[in-house]
């Protein structure tokens, strides 16, 4: 048998953890909680939270995809705003013509890092 004092995990990581205890034949037991997978009510107790488990995943699914319907309806596609415009990467590919220019200065002259400058030079070729 496991016993611990205290759970402070998520009920999907304690059904996890509940199920995994199962299959190896170990009991658990939560004091603070008074859980005890041995006896018949810890046993009910542990299957009731499987099952607010279950329902709260879902219902964090269900609000999660009404969400994105109703952004995409209001016109959003669900990504952030890009750091650089398209314009604005031409004219950091400009500046990058010039040999005395560094990529450096480009990118802290558009206020981005060199690694998302060389991302959106690259994607925009």
């Amino acid at each position: 048998m496991l016993v611990v004092w205290w759970f402070d995990r998520s009920l999907r990581d304690l059904v996890e953890i509940i199920s995994s205890l199962e299959g190896r034949d170990v009991g658990f037991r939560s004091l603070n909680e008074s859980i005890d997978t041995t006896s018949p009510s810890g046993k009910l107790v542990f299957h009731l939270f499987s099952a607010l488990s279950e329902f709260e995943r879902s219902l964090v699914i269900a609000r999660a995809r009404a969400g994105l319907k109703a952004a995409r309806a209001r016109g959003r596609v669900g990504e952030r705003p890009h750091s650089l415009s398209k314009m604005n990467v031409k004219k950091a590919a400009a500046m990058l013509k010039d040999p005395e220019v560094t990529k450096r200065e480009v990118a802290e002259h558009f206020k981005v890092s060199r690694v998302t400058l060389n991302q959106f030079l690259k994607r925009h070729g």
